[in-house]
């Protein structure tokens, strides 16, 4: 939601609103989920905040309410609302729009449904009378009143259509009116039960009298709304999706089909559920590889390295986004609470400068809080998270190809990103990446804006600081402790036979450069093991040695194999020896899950001691990432951009058939990123026909009601 009100009123009178500050609150039915900062004293206050939530319940209406803030009332003043029924968001779904306020009415503040069971039966007297029998059953959705859950009774009233009315007992307060709801007697059938749902309606159906002119509310609201299906039924979309990384080109892949057909209307919003979806499969690593390298092969000059807005850059600033919010709480949050809190003026533009301000003390304030957050950023990089860490390893590597001749180029491929679109944006509006509650004032908005923009200038100029962070991030996967140490059991290298005295207490060690083992803490180091030789690391089969807790470490020599302590020192080990050798060239992609024993692998029954692994080696699970993805919303999200870009689906089809007939680039195909045309069309068939079955599932599911009157 971003907001803004035009000509508050009324502005003359006892509440005359020039003289309040004001706020803005969101609410679910009565429910209020978010509020605005108190705007300082104006009848035409810019909000513009930004905020976005999922949606855990049932609604009727999504309210905006505008409230005056006084220093001499112990109540905030309503000033007026905006209410949009949840039938008619898609209307303004996108958009901004003016609303005009209306009055905020207690008896039109209702929500929740009720459930009656009605029967009209002819009492058989002198004068015939018809008596109507009404139960009512139930209530759902009703308000909380004072945040406690409401205490309800109804009264029943037959004039005209029947109407039903429920209130809230307010014991030693004044009872609060809940809702009504009428129903007309016609659908009343002699010895028929009717029993249905009602919504609950505002009194006399909300129906009002002209209101004063109390200004408008400019509002942009995006609803969406997923009806997720049972897991099943998107296998076959979601594996097509997770195929993405392997399909050569990455053009013709499933993914990046989807971000050309909608490209045009929604932009690259349609990339983040993949960019969520590949993340929760550790697939997005290659993706985002294939992907760069596909966008540097257009890339003519290297000053201009991802700077422009491409699949590429959506799909890694969105993987930022997403993975480095602790990394920029740690690094940020600190700093930006003292900007924040001690708020001293920075502007050294002279045209802005207010009466009274002393432009060097300014720009010693400005050059004060650049220093510090420049400081946190180029000392950071023990928290960055190793999936940027591996990303901006790929960048450089490629980046190097692509350019061989210049040596700075694998610094600002990824200093593009880690400066440009991620730190500065990130300080620029810290309420967006969850670092402040709320939209900073002008003034601090204008400071933060000053210490962007030079961030943004540092970052795309070869500072020594700058390359030094880029250098630490692209080389040495770093242990946030400088050391990882524990006493375990270590099998002897070399030895043909085995038994228990070939496992001996060892005190195992590992730096971000090597891992040793001694025969004692303190001791000297009998073997040492550079972390750049280690291929894989991963756990032993109990039947290898009869040992639990094992795990291995192969690196250039013969393995090395550790019993730890218990089950999570095993994975601990792992999970610190992969995380520091991640990087490494050569890792390996198959491994031997037991091991070589009397001429032979345990596992597999091969002979050769040097025959390549029978298992793919585990992927390295980033525990530092705490992410909750649904991947079915995320699969149905997918389908639904899909859906809604049919039209261009087919387009592309089209062109990839023309070009395959015409052996060339057509002029239709211009909008599309097409290297291969026969792969590309086999993806778009396949996804036609999985697009078309889910289709058929949600068709066959049918949309649920909450009509009133419905069984």
């Amino acid at each position: 939601m971003a907001a803004e009100n035009s000509n508050l009123g009324p502005s003359s009178g006892p509440n005359r609103l020039r003289d309040l500050c004001t706020f803005c609150t969101i609410s679910l039915d009565q429910e209020e989920v978010y509020r605005t900062k108190v705007y300082e004293k104006s009848v035409s206050p810019f909000y513009g905040e930004d905020f976005y939530f999922e949606i855990p319940r049932p609604f009727q209406c999504l309210s905006f309410y505008v409230y005056a803030k006084s220093m001499f009332q112990i109540r905030d003043l309503p000033v007026g609302k905006v209410a949009i029924r949840k039938e008619d968001l898609y209307k303004y779904c996108g958009k901004e729009n003016w609303f005009q306020l209306q009055p905020v009415d207690p008896h039109s503040e209702v929500q929740g449904k009720v459930h009656l069971e009605m029967k009209l039966n002819e009492l058989i007297t002198e004068n015939a009378h018809l008596c109507v029998f009404c139960r009512i059953i139930a209530c759902q959705g009703l308000p909380l009143i004072s945040g406690q859950n409401c205490d309800p009774y109804a009264t029943v009233t037959l004039v005209g259509p029947a109407r039903v009315e429920l209130w809230n007992n307010g014991n030693l307060a004044q009872d609060v009116f809940l809702g009504e709801t009428r129903v007309s007697v016609k659908i009343l059938r002699n010895d028929n039960v009717h029993r249905a749902w009602y919504l609950l309606q505002p009194k006399g159906n909300g129906t009002k009298s002209k209101p004063d002119d109390l200004g408008s509310l400019r509002l942009k609201v995006t609803y969406t709304e997923d009806n997720v299906l049972p897991s099943a039924f998107y296998t076959a979309l979601r594996n097509l999706m997770l195929k993405s990384p392997d399909v050569k080109p990455i053009s013709a892949s499933a993914a990046h089909v989807l971000g050309d057909i909608c490209r045009e209307s929604v932009g690259y919003e349609a990339l983040l559920p993949v960019v969520r979806l590949l993340l929760h499969h550790n697939r997005l690593l290659p993706f985002l590889t294939s992907v760069a390298a596909l966008e540097l092969e257009n890339t003519q000059e290297a000053n201009t390295i991802f700077r422009g807005n491409s699949l590429a850059t959506r799909c890694i600033d969105d993987m930022m986004k997403i993975v480095g919010k602790s990394y920029l709480t740690v690094t940020l949050k600190p700093v930006l609470n003292e900007i924040f809190e001690s708020n001293k003026t920075c502007e050294i533009d002279p045209v802005k400068l207010k009466e009274g301000d002393n432009v060097e003390v300014n720009k010693e304030n400005l050059q004060g809080y650049v220093q510090k957050v420049f400081t946190s950023i180029t000392q950071s990089s023990s928290s960055c998270p190793p999936l940027m860490c591996d990303v901006f390893r790929s960048l450089r590597q490629l980046a190097s190809k692509r350019f061989p001749a210049d040596p700075h180029v694998q610094y600002s491929a990824v200093s593009s990103f880690i400066f440009l679109r991620f730190f500065a944006v990130a300080v620029l509006s810290p309420h967006t990446f969850q670092l402040r509650s709320h939209h900073p004032d002008p003034e601090i908005s204008r400071t933060l804006t000053l210490i962007s923009k030079t961030i943004q200038s540092l970052g795309s100029w070869g500072s020594l600081s700058k390359n030094k962070l880029v250098r630490q991030l692209l080389v040495i996967p770093v242990l946030k402790e400088p050391t990882f140490e524990k006493e375990v059991h270590k099998r002897a290298q070399g030895r043909k036979r085995i038994g228990k005295k070939n496992f001996k207490k060892r005190w195992l060690r590992v730096t971000n450069q090597e891992l040793s083992y001694h025969k004692q803490k303190g001791k000297e180091s009998l073997c040492v093991i550079p972390v750049k030789n280690i291929l894989g690391v991963e756990k032993l089969e109990e039947s290898a040695f009869n040992r639990k807790n094992m795990f291995q470490v192969i690196h250039s020599e013969k393995p090395l194999y550790v019993q730890a302590g218990n089950c999570v020192e095993t994975n601990s080990w792992i999970e610190v020896l992969s995380q520091v050798s991640r990087c490494n060239p050569g890792r390996l992609s198959t491994f031997h899950p037991s091991a070589y024993v009397g001429g032979s692998w345990l596992c597999c029954k091969e002979l050769n001691e040097n025959t390549p692994g029978c298992k793919p080696c585990t992927a390295t699970v980033l525990a530092n990432i705490q992410l909750d993805i649904d991947c079915d919303r995320e699969t149905e999200r997918i389908f639904s951009f899909f859906s809604s870009n049919r039209s261009r689906l087919q387009k592309m089809e089209d062109a990839c058939a023309g070009m395959s007939v015409y052996l060339g680039q057509q002029e239709e195909c211009s909008a599309f990123t097409i290297q291969d045309p026969k792969e590309t069309f086999r993806t778009i068939k396949e996804l036609g026909e999985v697009l078309d079955d889910l289709q058929a599932q949600h068709d066959s599911k049918g949309a649920l009601t909450d009509e009133p009157g419905t069984m």
